[in-house]
């Protein structure tokens, strides 16, 4: 099966020195880009020096040491290379919309360059497969593709597994016709349109991965932590400026430290 692209699409995995995504760094990132030309993917993989610990947890899980990545660039030093592969496209991967892409925003972030989510489409397929059928990516790849998943987290065997999934997916889904509770019919949300994906696998309240920031219901952006939950963020920030520089100094993502200045700003130009 061929994707139906009006946009090139960069499916991608990293592996990393551990979970967090304010202090850990990227160790491997692959991808794999599909061309809305039609053209054949091409696939790209690069070991990367984090410059930090490895935690023992995170090279449980994915096999890779210090020694394989002392004599590797740092991202600082691909950084260039990543940003221009993945170019206008839009952002595929497997659980990417909570972790991958936030921390490579975060590693574009430390080097100066801005990695813009915001005309993109994300296409998280784990969050196809949790509203569909929850599984791990292991059962995933067993469910949609009836094959064992060898040598998981290994970021290109586990992007390629990504890919087959959702092709997967869109097999089993597309042009179903689905029943709620009540008994009435509707037509399945799967099909291959990426916008159709991405409106299906993202929840609009959260702007923003770590969920600091999220949207309530008059559309207004509000903080969902700390003494201000619930409170609308430009206001807030442009009355308590103690905050907004606790904010701007503390662990939180570079995109929430953005929005919250550009929230401030919004706010202080506005005519009253």
């Amino acid at each position: 099966m061929d994707f139906e692209l009006d946009r090139d699409i960069v499916f991608f995995d990293i592996e990393s020195t551990g979970l967090s995504i304010v202090r850990d760094r990227i160790l491997q990132i692959a991808m794999i880009k599909y061309f809305k030309n039609g053209e054949a993917p091409e696939e790209k993989m690069l070991l990367i020096n984090p410059g930090v610990p490895i935690s023992q947890e995170a090279m449980e899980i994915h096999g890779i040491t210090p020694k394989d990545v002392a004599n590797k660039p740092t991202f600082g030093q691909v950084a260039d290379e990543i940003y221009n592969f993945i170019g206008n496209a839009d952002l595929g991967g497997y659980n990417s919309n909570r972790f991958d892409v936030p921390m490579l925003m975060e590693e574009f972030a430390r080097v100066g360059m801005n990695l813009d989510i915001r005309k993109r489409r994300l296409i998280d397929v784990q969050r196809i497969f949790y509203k569909m059928e929850p599984r791990t990516l292991k059962g995933a790849y067993r469910f949609y593709c009836d094959k064992n998943l060898e040598d998981a987290h290994d970021a290109l065997i586990d992007i390629r597994a990504t890919v087959e999934v959702l092709k997967g997916q869109l097999k089993k889904y597309e042009g179903l016709d689905l029943e709620d509770e009540d008994g009435n019919h509707y037509p399945s949300p799967i099909k291959n349109d990426m916008q159709a994906i991405h409106d299906f696998v993202n929840d609009m309240k959260y702007i923003e991965p770590t969920q600091k920031l999220i949207l309530n219901n008059e559309g207004e952006v509000v903080f969902n932590f700390g003494k201000y939950v619930n409170q609308p963020v430009g206001p807030t920030l442009s009355k308590d400026r103690n905050y907004f520089n606790w904010i701007q100094n503390m662990e939180f993502s570079s995109q929430v430290k953005q929005m919250c200045k550009q929230l401030v700003k919004d706010f202080n130009s506005k005519d009253y």
